[in-house]
């Protein structure tokens, strides 16, 4: 058997170049493209080192990513891929999984059907009723002026066709030719039956193709009851009412179709019912054609008041089913939440959190978008005047909704971040007090740093409480937006029951108004800087890669899963290198970790038996086993070690805010002695190195966090353990001297 080992390093989150995850000036590319490539170091550089290791990187930070035209567009579809979040964090019961998945799934056509209405609301509501007829909007608009005057069925077909050409882009977008690349499938007898390991291994195309023809035929209809609405205002002919029932039937039929997973969820080899949901779509195109015309020649007059007939109780319908869903999803989840050892993750409610997150951002980004252009037709109209002053009151409580989440969730905040502070500092004091023993006084100053940098990543913990209660106000939020449907505005009742001045609930929705815009500003330059600046990506770019690793099975138009390719292709190379008569030392930092927790549950075990694994700084346990219960649990963990003959090595420090153990909490420091070959998979790896600057340096060692592990001594010496232990004959574990967790 050869002795040569391939050391593939998987980079993390971080946007790293191949020739920083090797740690070499000058690379080569042997696999893969730009997007995702295999890099070795160029033979000049002796990409072989003395003792027959090859070092190898697995680049795959281009898969999530993209330019900034695209960053900046998926900052407005961030909703959609919360929704598609959400679907993947549903509880390991399996009782309650068609369940859940049809509620996420019904919660996602609603964020589609809300952005149609936000357009509508726009184009029909804004310009075509309101601007069109008003001299004042129009004077010094030439672009709009051409219009002015025209029949209000000419001005709403017109018009009509902004929302539909929008709907149209977003389904053209997202039905685009996926790129092509020749990827591994294992056999099915080979991989493992647990959850985890369907990623990569299951074609999605099918399934996001089904979702795609629901959604763009519901946001047709959707469009279509927007402008019948308005029609039968003054009197509903029986082609209105034809017309109404037939748009209705395609939203039935879209809702029933979302509630049969067997349907939506079935093998990309059963195509047998596919063409019912692309025959609903194309149902939905020509009758939204139809509609068009019916409301451009229909002769019946038209009552042309201060809003969009039907618009606002459209609107505030679609805001009381988005509460109805988010209730029964929280019963079902409470109901069947697992009762097990160790206490449930996010309180058995991470759907729930992550769903009411999506339709709270959806709903600020609406109405804030709506606002905003209402603010720009009214240019300088006293208060009270313009043209947002005749907005759906949902709106208006839409801001003072999310106002009322921010603020009461930073009243909870602020207190447990106090009281828990003192705790996690009497902890880092503990563990600062044992790694640094008999240091100087001269080294005080860096002590108290190390103890303020154990305590903040320790406040990742923390944040499961704020997530929670985020949540529960946030769907309270969207709860009393349905209070527009008696005509009601939060100045008015809050001063009739809490009264209270209505100059402050005013004050208040304005602040929450540009409150949405900070945000949406905030998240669009953060979303640039997380692709430009390693840093920033470092601790923001996490969170987008949390959720791009999911494949789209609620909401067709969120972001794409890049493991859908990465898991296949990270497969095939192991594969590859083994049959070349290698063993692979499989490396992995952060989120990159997961990609390869997810490929050794797809390998052939005569190829993992050739394989060890080195993760660091891995969100496995701390993060995707609280998020995502169903898919990361402790079952799969102690295959994927079985699989790898518990050739595994986990590198943790304390003063990781996103990494952490695998098998062993933070209080497991002492040597452990049972006969576990899983207590040997954690070494908590003291950080930084000193408190005191090392001889010949002049300043004490960086504290490294959450940052890669692969120039830090001890992981070379871990590395090396394990190319040795892949270089026995024969290993049925972890040999006596491997230090256990803590040392």
């Amino acid at each position: 058997m050869s002795d040569d080992v391939v050391e593939l390093r998987v980079h993390g989150a971080a946007t790293a170049s191949a020739g920083q995850v090797l740690d070499v000036a000058q690379v080569e590319q042997v696999a893969g493209d730009r997007s995702g490539g295999f890099y070795r170091p160029r033979r000049q550089c002796s990409c072989r080192s003395g003792d027959g290791v090859t070092l190898e990187a697995y680049r795959w930070a281009d898969l999530p990513s993209g330019t900034v035209v695209r960053t900046l567009s998926l900052v407005f579809l961030l909703p959609f891929m919360l929704a598609n979040v959400a679907i993947w964090m549903r509880p390991p019961n399996p009782g309650s999984d068609a369940l859940v998945r049809s509620l996420c799934r019904l919660l996602a056509l609603t964020l589609t059907a809300l952005y149609v209405l936000a357009f509508a609301g726009v184009t029909l509501d804004l310009i075509a009723w309101k601007c069109l007829g008003s001299p004042r909007c129009l004077d010094g608009r030439i672009w709009l002026s051409w219009l002015g005057g025209q029949p209000v069925g000419l001005r709403l077909a017109t018009l009509a066709v902004v929302p539909a050409a929008a709907i149209g882009l977003l389904w053209r977008a997202s039905a685009r030719p996926r790129e092509v690349f020749d990827a591994f499938r294992a056999p099915a007898d080979e991989v493992s039956a647990h959850r985890l390991s369907e990623i990569g291994q299951w074609d999605a195309g099918p399934l996001v193709g089904r979702l795609r023809s629901i959604h763009v035929a519901a946001a047709f209809a959707t469009l279509d009851v927007a402008l019948l609405a308005a029609r039968a205002a003054t009197g509903a002919t029986a082609g209105t009412v034809a017309l109404a029932v037939a748009s209705g039937t395609v939203l039935a039929t879209c809702v029933i179709l979302l509630c049969m997973p067997r349907l939506i969820d079935r093998s990309a080899s059963d195509q047998r019912l596919d063409r019912l949901p692309r025959a609903v779509r194309t149902v939905a195109v020509a009758l939204t054609i139809v509609v068009t015309v019916h409301v451009l020649a229909s002769p019946a007059p038209w009552n042309e008041g201060s809003g969009l007939p039907g618009y606002g109780a459209i609107l505030t319908s679609l805001f009381v089913a988005q509460t109805i869903l988010l209730t029964a999803l929280g019963a079902v989840l409470l109901w069947n939440r697992g009762r097990r050892r160790g206490g449930t993750p996010l309180l058995g409610l991470g759907a729930l959190v992550i769903a009411a997150s999506a339709v709270s951002l959806a709903v600020a980004v609406s109405a804030e978008f709506v606002y905003r252009v209402a603010d720009f037709l009214d240019r300088d109209a006293p208060t009270g005047e313009g043209l947002a002053s005749g907005l759906p009151p949902a709106f208006t409580w839409a801001f003072f909704g999310f106002l009322r989440a921010v603020l009461f969730t930073l009243v909870v905040a602020v207190p447990v971040v106090l009281i828990s502070r003192r705790r996690r500092l009497r902890a880092a004091t503990a563990i600062v007090a044992r790694d640094y023993p008999g240091r100087p006084a001269a080294a005080a100053t860096r002590l108290r740093q190390v103890q303020k940098a154990i305590a903040r990543a320790r406040f990742t913990e923390r944040l499961i409480p704020f997530a929670v209660v985020y949540a529960c106000l946030a769907g309270l939020g969207t709860a009393t937006t349905t209070l527009g449907l008696l005509e009601w505005l939060p100045s008015e009742s809050v001063q009739r029951y809490a009264r209270l001045p209505g100059s402050l609930i005013t004050f208040a929705i304005a602040l929450g108004s540009w409150g949405i815009a900070a945000v949406i500003v905030g998240l669009a330059v953060g979303g640039i800087f997380a692709y430009r600046t390693v840093e920033f990506r470092r601790h923001v770019g996490v969170l987008w890669d949390l959720g791009t690793f999911w494949p789209r099975a609620a909401h067709p138009f969120a972001p794409p899963c890049y493991a859908e390719r990465a898991v296949p292709e990270l497969t095939r190379r192991i594969i590859y290198l083994v049959s070349r008569g290698n063993a692979v030392l499989l490396t992995a930092h952060s989120h990159g970790s997961v990609l390869a927790a997810a490929t050794v549950l797809q390998l052939p075990p005569q190829v993992s038996s050739r394989v060890a694994l080195l993760t660091h700084g891995s969100p496995l346990s701390r993060l995707y086993a609280r998020l995502f219960p169903a898919f990361v649990d402790d079952e799969v963990l102690h295959e994927i070690g079985d699989r790898v003959g518990w050739r595994w090595v986990n590198l943790w420090r304390d003063t990781d805010s996103i990494g952490g153990w695998i098998f062993s909490a933070h209080g497991a420091i002492a040597r452990v002695t049972v006969a576990d070959p899983a207590a040997t998979v954690d070494r908590r790896l003291r950080d930084p190195a000193d408190v005191v600057p090392l001889p010949g340096d002049s300043v004490p060692p960086p504290i490294q966090g959450h940052r890669p592990s692969g120039s830090d001594q001890r992981y070379a010496e871990a590395a090396r353990t394990l190319i040795e232990r892949l270089r026995r004959p024969t290993d049925s574990g972890p040999p006596p001297g491997d230090p256990p967790t803590g040392q």
